[in-house]
């Protein structure tokens, strides 16, 4: 599976890529009806990886940890989270 769409823990994602980011959940609002898995509160900070999605033409925020299905798995619009903070892992 490629890394664009898998389900990453902390662990998995940070050997992919030396940066870790962490992001707010500004919007848990509209959850889509053919969504499963699961799914961010508001107003909680989580570890994320940012993107790229050739298939949207937009960034996606991956949630890590989280566990979702085809096709975006545990990727939400970049309206739903704000990034507070960039780690790097070096």
């Amino acid at each position: 599976m490629s890394n664009e769409v898998a389900n990453l823990s902390l662990a998995e994602a940070t050997r992919h890529e030396p940066v870790l980011h962490y992001a707010y959940c500004v919007d848990a609002g509209n959850r889509p009806v053919n969504h499963t898995g699961d799914w961010p509160e508001e107003g909680r900070v989580y570890p994320v990886r940012l993107v790229p999605s050739r298939l949207e033409g937009m960034p996606l925020i991956h949630v890590l940890g989280f566990e979702g299905s085809a096709p975006y798995y545990n990727a939400f619009g970049p309206h739903r989270f704000e990034v507070v903070a960039e780690v790097w892992l070096n």
